[in-house]
């Protein structure tokens, strides 16, 4: 599902920030918080259209299932993203702003970082995601996300609902997640999932932006977001953020050239970042395309690898418990892709558990299509899929297609 609208597109500002600025206390639940202030909300979103927002973010973002749990909301999901969307598709009514729903990491850690399932991500997102659509937003965007599990997940759950979906990280200085993501794998794997557009948000600023987002583009087949802080906060005072509207536009003007096509700001970011940022675009001149992207490559959530002509095929590795080892082993052979056997769920959850051991792109093999869609619903990257499994060519393509797998 392609990006709907023009680019350079301009995303709003920061959120949290500028509730905090206006009053809103620490501790309390921000989606009940804003319900309850809603005047609040409406002019810092009509701020944002008056200074050159394309669309503004329904103030979605922790509500779901797992985030209101904390204050005993977990029943008013429905309900919650109802209202702030209509607050937020109220303030747009008259300007043709789109308005997207926001959704937050869950928090839930998938095996084997954590005790939860893939499945129970996909629900909680899933249910939010009906939602959002139930209340009419143009799209969804999942933001300041730090696991591949969450992001799978939620694209998966807004295509389901047949909505759009921007995908977009928060990293460290080091280019990774907290949870150890890399960009490029991200947007390898979401990209042929079927996300529209990938990029980054909140982080550092847009310093660590400006590093990343030319070392990826070549890859891109999507737009890339770039929405950063606004440098960093002072110490003084949080809400506050050391890039003036000038400077924060300067360094948009950098991630433009370096291939960024959906901007906006994030935190300590204000209608007035923005009425900058909106110069910068509409002087903005896009470079003729480059050559066609390079992204045939597998992945892991840790790691990339880019697929040649010369792939050399392990002999098929079973999915016992000594799986990482054998991975290992498989390293030293004159092979660049290792095979791995799946023939249920058993396995599956083997080799999603084991997959971060692989220094080599790995390519599942199953004889029955419950199996594959099981091993491919469940690995945290890109996989490539053995076309020569004994399920049908047409049925075997399509549960790739919608995990963005290579059948090789």
């Amino acid at each position: 599902m392609g990006f709907p609208n023009k680019l350079p597109f301009i995303l709003d500002g920061g959120t949290g920030t500028n509730l905090i600025a206006a009053g809103m206390p620490s501790g309390v639940c921000v989606e009940q918080w804003i319900l309850e202030h809603p005047a609040v909300l409406s002019d810092l979103q009509r701020s944002f259209l008056a200074a050159g927002s394309d669309a503004v973010l329904a103030p979605t973002f922790g509500a779901n299932r797992a985030k209101l749990k904390d204050y005993g909301l977990q029943e008013q999901v429905e309900e919650i993203n109802l209202r702030l969307v209509a607050l937020s598709k109220n303030v747009a009514a008259s300007t043709g702003a789109l308005v997207g729903g926001d959704m937050s990491p869950t928090g839930l850690l998938v095996e084997p970082y954590g005790d939860s399932t893939f499945e129970q991500v996909y629900e909680t997102y899933l249910e939010q995601a009906r939602a959002l659509k139930k209340a009419g937003v143009d799209f969804i965007a999942l933001e300041t996300q730090m696991t591949l599990s969450d992001l799978r997940a939620g694209v998966l759950a807004a295509r389901e609902v047949g909505l759009p979906v921007f995908a977009s990280l928060t990293v460290e200085p080091n280019g990774r997640t907290f949870m150890g993501t890399k960009f490029l794998s991200a947007l390898i794997t979401l990209q042929a999932m079927g996300a529209c557009a990938v990029g980054l948000n909140c982080s550092t600023g847009p310093e660590v932006m400006k590093k990343l987002l030319p070392e990826v583009a070549p890859h891109a087949c999507v737009p890339l977001i770039a929405k950063p802080n606004a440098g960093k906060p002072s110490a003084e005072d949080p809400t506050r953020y050391e890039l003036s509207p000038e400077l924060f536009a300067e360094d948009m003007r950098l991630l433009l050239q370096s291939g960024a096509r959906i901007v906006g700001g994030c935190c300590g970011t204000g209608a007035e970042h923005i009425a900058a940022l909106k110069k910068v675009v509409d002087e903005f001149t896009p470079p003729a395309p480059s050559a066609q992207p390079d992204c045939r490559a597998a992945a892991t959530e840790g790691d990339c690898f880019f697929l040649g002509d010369d792939i050399n095929l392990s002999e098929p590795i079973a999915c016992s418990y000594d799986l990482a080892d054998d991975l290992i082993d498989v390293e030293d052979e004159p092979i660049n892709v290792a095979v791995v056997t799946v023939q249920n769920e058993d396995d599956a959850a083997i080799l999603a558990e084991n997959a971060g051991m692989a220094r080599l792109p790995l390519m599942v093999s199953a004889d029955n299509a419950q199996a594959l869609e099981c091993a491919l619903r469940r690995f945290q990257g890109r996989l490539l899929v053995n076309s020569r499994c004994e399920i049908p060519f047409g049925e075997l393509n399509a549960i790739a297609q919608k995990y963005g797998a290579i059948v090789f």
